[in-house]
């Protein structure tokens, strides 16, 4: 009871002294692109999206230790930069970031408009660092070897630099002007020390890199014939991708389960997003919001014909073929849209209750999918590595971050409890 008392006591206190939120974010991903060993410098490109309600200043720490210097920050939506300062714990703290430390330095962003409720404010904030204990040389090579926190990341190399030592599983793709970038998704709960070695190269060509922060980070997968060796295959940068999925899962009996899903269209004249239902899924009670604004968007469900009548090409239309299409303004040059897309979904197929066990057995594409089970369900398998932890409303929440191009089976079992 004492200690109740206590907590209700400081509760109140902070109440009454008009204490501001804590400050909420997601969707960070955070590129590094070493510069030359010498600086022992990086530039970092920040995306991250503030999501507390109200909110018109965004804080972004700046790391002690480093020497800094703030280049820009934009806003995704708008693609206009964004008035900002360097400021002190105290003025940090008397504009709303409750948790700044007096002896600390950040940066306040003002943002083109209030946190909408249930939506974000996407920023882009475009920084360099020299950091000696991060980034240095060591026995003819160079070393960046760092604590990160963001759960995706890149690491770029400087121009005529191999790879030869990574920590961490990540992928390694060319850039257009011969970069050489890793990229990481950390799954875990905690920030982990990413190292990474290079060394010089001689036999690598290359072409200037445009300093454009709008520049396009990843590139589209190509299929090709998986009889043979993939000679002309691409991949996109699977860190930088900021779909993610969230499945609540009703009861077995009703074959049925509520999500949603987060996408970012960056396209320059695209005016609607087409989500195709899969053969054998049932689609109902579509809706969609604009998270920058909060906005509702328009949304159809178009069947067969209807599909093609709206000018709209789906591979291998038939009478069934279902279709959901959210409508917004065209994206205009240099802007973002940032779309939330919630609908209910039945499938038998690869949902539903076999002997008093609930089967969950559907593939997914995206890079980060969370499945909630039905209230009063226990897990008993999970086929692909997952975090697992529980709701508040006490409900098992399984977390799946997939680093790799391709798709995974997840398969799941549970009980009653």
């Amino acid at each position: 009871m004492r200690h109740f008392i206590l907590a209700l006591l400081t509760l109140t206190a902070s109440t009454l002294c008009g204490q501001a939120p804590r400050q909420t974010q997601t969707d960070s991903y955070t590129r590094y692109e070493l510069l030359s060993p010498e600086s022992q410098s990086f530039r970092i490109i920040y995306d991250v999206s503030a999501t507390n309600a109200g909110a018109t200043k965004y804080f972004n720490t700046l790391r002690a230790g480093s020497e800094h210097v703030v280049d820009a920050v934009w806003d995704l939506m708008t693609g206009k930069e964004l008035i900002w300062k360097i400021v002190g714990g105290n003025e940090a703290r008397a504009n709303g970031l409750a948790s700044a430390q007096e002896a600390g330095e950040y940066l306040m962003v003002s943002l083109a408009r209030p946190v909408p409720k249930d939506g974000q404010a996407r920023l882009r904030i475009d920084k360099t660092y020299q950091d000696v204990n991060s980034y240095y040389t060591k026995n003819g090579t160079i070393v960046f070897d760092r604590s990160l926190g963001i759960k995706r990341n890149s690491v770029v190399l400087p121009i005529g630099y191999e790879l030869i030592s990574s920590n961490y599983p990540s992928q390694v793709i060319q850039e257009e002007d011969g970069r050489i970038k890793v990229s990481f998704m950390n799954s875990g709960p905690s920030s982990v020390p990413f190292k990474v070695v290079a060394r010089p190269a001689d036999n690598m060509t290359f072409r200037p890199s445009p300093q454009n922060p709008w520049e396009r980070l990843t590139v589209p997968m190509v299929p090709s014939n998986q009889s043979r060796a993939r000679v002309t295959y691409s991949f996109g940068e699977r860190s930088f991708e900021n779909r993610d999925i969230m499945y609540f899962l009703q009861q077995p009996e009703t074959n049925s389960f509520f999500l949603y899903h987060d996408y970012t269209e960056s396209r320059e004249g695209i005016d609607k997003y087409v989500n195709v239902v899969r053969a054998g899924s049932k689609a109902s009670g579509p809706s969609a919001r604009l998270l920058d604004t909060g906005e509702q968007l328009k949304v159809e469900t178009l069947v067969g014909n209807e599909i093609s009548r709206k000018g709209i090409e789906v591979n291998g239309l038939t009478d069934k073929t279902e279709a959901i299409v959210i409508w917004f303004d065209p994206i205009k040059k240099g802007e973002t849209k940032r779309l939330r897309i919630s609908e209910t979904y039945t499938d038998p197929n690869r949902y539903l209750l076999v002997d008093d066990q609930l089967i969950w057995d559907r593939s997914f594409g995206r890079n980060r999918n969370t499945v909630i089970l039905p209230e009063g369900w226990m897990l008993t398998a999970s086929s692909i590595p997952g975090t697992i932890d529980m709701t508040e409303d006490g409900k098992v929440r399984i977390r799946f971050v997939n680093g790799r191009p391709d798709n995974i089976r997840v398969f799941i079992k549970a009980i009653r409890r």
